[in-house]
């Protein structure tokens, strides 16, 4: 749904009036506290992938020890320093409209990269510990 909504695709069914405390156009005034006409693709997909990775990225394994905590502060620190090597790297680096699509994409760096390196260092362990 992300890459349908980033390549430009705006369902009609998607179409609704929706709350908003601040609205502008690219070069338009600005606007607040008002009701304002969205295409809600966008605003779902990101909902969606947010609440799916933190219900993927936290759920409670079947044994849940100091290890496996290990593992995930370990998982969360690579990714908050990845993350902002990657944001560091996008400000020195991309420039105009293609910044803004990097940000948008930037705001899921962090909880992606936590869950692949969480279940690749379970996996990695589960292998090197089976009798």
């Amino acid at each position: 749904m992300g890459i349908l909504a980033l390549s430009g695709y705006e369902p009609a069914l998607l179409n609704a009036k929706v709350f908003s405390f601040v609205s502008s156009e690219l070069f338009g005034p600005s606007h607040y506290f008002q009701f304002v006409q969205a295409n809600l693709l966008l605003s779902l997909s990101a909902v969606l992938f947010i609440a799916g990775g933190l219900f993927i990225g936290f759920s409670k394994e079947k044994i849940e020890d100091e290890f496996i905590a290990s593992i995930r502060l370990s998982s969360l620190k690579w990714a908050v320093i990845i993350h902002y090597l990657l944001l560091l790297s996008a400000f020195l680096f991309i420039y105009g409209t293609a910044f803004l699509t990097v940000m948008l994409l930037n705001m899921f760096t962090t909880l992606i990269i936590y869950i692949a390196r969480y279940y690749y260092l379970c996996y990695k362990y589960s292998k090197t510990n089976i009798a």
